[in-house]
């Protein structure tokens, strides 16, 4: 089980979304993004392209921080031990 730290991209984007002060429908019509499509990615039953997840970072103002967990690091298409 990942702890709260390691949490998969997509489900911080989730968390942000969820934490916003708009609705999921005022934040899918802000961001171009189909409401369905907006709905499945919140559910996890599918995903959003990256043009989509940039326009959601952009409207909540999320930041990308970039770090090396032990082990999972790829370096030349192979996994560091």
């Amino acid at each position: 089980m990942m702890s709260k730290k390691h949490l998969k991209l997509s489900d911080q984007i989730r968390r942000a979304v969820r934490g916003c002060e708009f609705s999921l429908c005022a934040l899918s019509r802000a961001a171009e993004i189909d409401k369905g499509a907006m709905s499945r990615f919140m559910h996890g039953k599918g995903g959003l392209g990256i043009d989509a997840l940039d326009r959601l970072a952009d409207l909540l103002r999320l930041e990308l921080k970039t770090g090396t967990r032990p082990g999972k690091a790829v370096k030349h298409g192979k996994r560091r031990q």
